[in-house]
């Protein structure tokens, strides 16, 4: 089921939190039951065949992480239940996410005539199985000392934060179901919610879905792209993956606000850096901050020398372009991203010396270079963007089909003018004091009824592939 969807908006949103509110007046346990029945119908919405996945990744999580906390000491029989719950998870996604890129490797550079698998990738697999090593690390580093099968499966579950995050850890969010005090809405909470959620739906609908249209048009045939479209799909694409992803992050904070509940912040204005290391402190900061929790650190971290401190931050990237997808473009981008990275560490006090805005401006430049990467089909593609950019004799006009999605010229103008003031200039919206003035509670419900017309054609969010 998607947020920007009627059925969503309409139907289910509605039924679930007047569900919950009625149920918590008769004991927070079968409110939190009913919250997971409807989140699990929430995620199987589309493909039923996904429930079983995440229900056995629930089961088996839960059982070894209680005997691992039921054990109490890091015995011979503690150790071998986290190696194995480490083998189940990594297997999951192992299976699900990277077989089929696996075996299409042997195949290609060992011509063995393998057939390659056909394997759907269960939503939010990569999201919910990382939330569950969280917890299942902290079992074995004695830091989660109790746990409830009810509440630990509704903290997989919960439907905000699903299919794709933030990935938020145990001791954020359990509390939180423990608090049985919540048995009716707060308004001021409840509102901004409400609010919260409009908000993210307008990123998503009225300027993610309408810069994707011009990448589609862009990516339909490379090949015909002149300089002036590849600048143009581009720049679309980094606006295009901030405010879908961004719109779906405001979007879980704000259902969680409905429910009493507060998800950590996962974005942190982060077209605002003035360096790559500054760009991953605000991009997508729940998996920047596991991938440092649980690699970064356990690795060395920067207690070992920089040399090492290097290397751990390569290993890093590594694991997140992998994270992120079975293909070359996502590790080559999560190298090259690595590589800046280790570059901005090693010159920081060089680089603290050049004027802000020309550090913002190279660095704004290369997150678009490998934004580009990330969406190619593959690595020869983006090498002939690339050159693209700066091949002025391929033609400085543009394309009928770029043109056709732009519109006209003052309108694209103004889309592109306005997504990148609003990324370097409007409040960030988890940091928001938020205002509920009758005239700015009008202006959001107004954006919001232009959202629900516009809800003709409904867009799966991109982070659902990953």
């Amino acid at each position: 089921m998607l947020f920007n969807s009627l059925f969503f908006i309409l139907v289910f949103l509605p039924l679930c939190v007047a569900g919950y509110y009625l149920l918590m007046r008769a004991g927070k346990a079968w409110a939190q039951i009913f919250l997971i029945l409807m989140s699990l119908w929430f995620y199987g919405y589309f493909r039923p065949s996904y429930l079983p996945i995440i229900i056995s990744s629930i089961l088996v999580n839960y059982l070894i992480i209680s005997l691992i906390i039921k054990d109490g000491r890091k015995t011979v029989a503690a150790a071998c239940l986290f190696a194995a719950g480490l083998i189940f998870n990594i297997g999951l996604i192992g299976y699900y996410k990277y077989s089929g890129f696996l075996v299409w490797n042997i195949d290609h550079f060992f011509d063995a005539g393998i057939p390659i698998p056909q394997i759907v990738l269960p939503l939010g697999i990569s999201f919910f199985t990382f939330q569950q090593l969280s917890s299942l690390i902290d079992a074995w580093k004695g830091r989660l000392k109790r746990i409830d099968l009810r509440e630990y499966a509704l903290y997989v579950t919960f439907f905000p934060q699903l299919v794709a995050g933030p990935i938020v850890r145990h001791d954020e969010l359990i509390p939180q179901f423990e608090d049985g005090t919540k048995d009716r809405p707060d308004a001021q909470a409840f509102l901004q919610g409400l609010m919260w959620f409009a908000l993210g739906l307008a990123k998503k609908v009225l300027i993610a879905d309408r810069f994707g249209e011009i990448v589609t048009a862009g990516f339909g045939d490379i090949s015909v792209l002149t300089a002036a479209d590849t600048w143009i799909v581009m720049l679309a694409y980094t606006m295009q993956i901030y405010f879908d992803f961004s719109g779906y992050s405001d979007m879980a904070c704000g259902l969680a606000s409905l429910f009493g509940f507060k998800l950590p912040q996962n974005f942190d204005s982060p077209y605002r850096a003035l360096s790559l290391r500054d760009f991953w402190k605000r991009w997508h900061m729940t998996l920047t901050r596991f991938l440092t929790q649980y690699i970064y650190i356990p690795l060395g971290g920067n207690r070992k020398g920089m040399a090492r401190t290097c290397i751990n931050m390569m290993i890093v990237f590594l694991v997140s372009g992998i994270w992120h997808g079975a293909n070359y473009t996502f590790i080559l981008w999560g190298l090259l991203h690595g590589a800046v990275v280790v570059f901005d560490r090693l010159f920081e006090k060089q680089e603290a010396k050049i004027p802000a805005a020309v550090r913002w401006a190279g660095s704004f430049f290369v997150i678009n270079i490998l934004w580009l990467l990330f969406r190619a089909d593959g690595i020869r593609d983006w090498v002939v963007l690339v050159r693209r950019l700066f091949s002025f004799g391929a033609g400085i006009g543009i394309s009928d089909a770029v043109a056709g999605a732009l519109g006209e010229p003052w309108q694209a103008a103004c889309l592109y003018v306005s997504a990148l003031a609003l990324c370097l200039l409007a409040p960030n919206n988890y940091k928001r004091k938020w205002s509920f003035h009758p005239a700015v509670v009008t202006a959001v419900a107004a954006l919001f009824a232009i959202c629900l017309i516009s809800l003709n054609r409904v867009s799966v969010f991109l982070y659902f592939n990953f």
